[in-house]
């Protein structure tokens, strides 16, 4: 049985490598590259070899190949996540295998390269792996790892999504944040960020249904002198902006077809190409994306490249709705009285928690957050009572399903009916428009339109 090493190295001891490759000419170029960044490597041809130095000695990386002559880097991978969970662990695949490079990711992986291996993106990789924080927050050289924000509950929902930060704070895989609108995915991702190796890097928001589509690629990627009319100076992109850092794609579904393609290679290479520029360029950041839509939905129905989906969606983070934390909201309400008003904070009558509590919220913390900023306003004196909060009827919790006699199907209809027609009307009637504002697709509302009768 394998004996955990759990202990850090004496402070000024050189920070040791574990090099596994059957290949001895990368073997010497991974430990000539490990020494002259004043590191130490042991260097193993095998499985069984890396078994027996990780027994007798605690690493800061593990550097695999993904062919051995007894097995494959997957079981290195598996091997040091299940008894030497401080080492991160990175893969070496075959150039152009995307499939290898997502499996490695998925069972824990920190990293990837693949061949040829390109020396500074190993250098960057090295550096990022010896900053990675310990799994008490804490680096290697004592500083502590602070969030900027913070998960406000204590339900099981709210619980999980934590321990999940935590894991992927500890790889550099792309990750994919689903949830519906105002559930916390950006703040999640923050977490995951500051939480990282990158914390020190820049955390770069990018609102992909915000930015015009002919303005895309030279927003993305940046573009050179001369590139186009009015571009009077070179200019860097959001990749760029992020280096080393993290790049959150919000409503990455938003992204037309022709982006995707170049979203692609920009993932898959690690390289961009600036507009009007004939070479590309190495970037070393990490992609969490997000959406409020459901992304495979959208690959099933041709919005969205299946390959691209894949290689965003390495690994899922579920942001869980309001309504089903309902235990959260007394925290989350106290804390967000604090914020609001920032300095004498009214009391929350019993029967206004209450309602509160029994509220479905489908807007989530951001409803939360709105009903409390126009309690606050409507609230006379120091209390808010249940009429301050003007909660609608219709969506609290064990209340009635609309008019007397209304069944089921008819109260359905009626509010589906009721959110496409102002979604036409905040739109002017533009169906792509009320279809993006809806989260639907164009094909998928036109069917409503056609099947509630619904005319200009």
């Amino acid at each position: 049985m394998s004996i955990a090493k759990t202990e850090r190295r004496p402070r000024g001891e050189l920070a040791r490598v574990l090099v596994v490759d059957d290949e001895a000419d990368i073997r010497e170029l991974l430990d000539l590259t490990v020494a002259r960044m004043g590191l130490s490597a042991d260097c193993a041809a095998s499985i069984a070899e890396a078994r027996g130095f990780l027994q007798r000695q605690s690493y800061q990386l593990c550097i695999t190949d993904m062919r051995l002559p007894d097995g494959d880097g997957l079981e290195i991978v598996k091997l040091i996540g299940e008894d030497y969970g401080e080492t991160p662990v990175a893969v070496i695949t075959a150039f152009g295998s995307a499939q290898n490079a997502v499996a490695a990711l998925k069972a824990g992986a920190f990293d990837y390269l693949a061949k040829p291996v390109a020396l500074d993106q190993l250098r960057s990789l090295i550096k990022s792996a010896l900053s990675l924080p310990r799994r008490d927050g804490v680096l290697d050289d004592g500083r502590l790892v602070a969030a900027t924000g913070q998960l406000i509950g204590a339900s099981g929902a709210i619980e999980q999504v934590r321990q999940m930060i935590e894991k992927l704070a500890r790889s550099q895989a792309p990750v994919y944040i689903s949830g519906e609108s105002g559930t916390g995915k950006e703040l999640a991702a923050r977490l995951i960020h500051d939480q990282s190796s990158r914390h020190a890097a820049p955390f770069v928001p990018v609102n992909c249904g915000a930015i015009p589509e002919n303005l895309m690629e030279s927003e993305f990627f940046g573009y050179r002198k001369g590139a186009f009319t009015g571009a009077d100076s070179d200019r860097e992109g959001f990749f760029q902006a992020a280096k080393g850092g993290t790049l959150f794609l919000d409503e990455v579904a938003d992204l037309p077809l022709a982006m995707q393609v170049k979203l692609l290679r920009a993932v898959q290479e690690k390289k961009v190409r600036k507009v009007g520029s004939a070479v590309e360029e190495l970037v070393d950041v990490r992609i969490i994306s997000a959406t409020h839509q459901i992304l495979k939905i959208c690959v099933d129905e041709g919005l969205f490249r299946q390959d691209l989906y894949y290689r965003l969606n390495v690994i899922e983070l579920r942001m869980p709705p309001l309504r089903e934390r309902h235990e959260d909201v007394a925290p989350l309400v106290a804390a967000l009285l604090a914020r609001i008003c920032d300095g004498q904070v009214p009391r929350l009558e019993p029967q206004a928690l209450r309602a509160l509590e029994n509220y479905s919220f489908p807007g989530n913390v951001r409803e939360l957050e709105n009903i409390l900023e126009r309690a606050t306003a409507l609230c006379s004196g120091n209390a808010v009572l249940v009429d301050d909060l003007q909660l609608a009827p219709a969506t609290a919790v064990g209340g009635s399903l609309g008019r007397d006699g209304e069944t089921l199907d008819d109260y359905i209809n009626r509010i589906e009916r009721q959110a496409i027609l102002e979604a036409l009307s905040k739109t002017a009637f533009n169906r792509t428009a009320a279809a993006r504002l809806l989260g639907v697709s164009f094909r998928s509302l036109r069917y409503r339109i056609e099947r509630l009768r619904i005319e200009e």
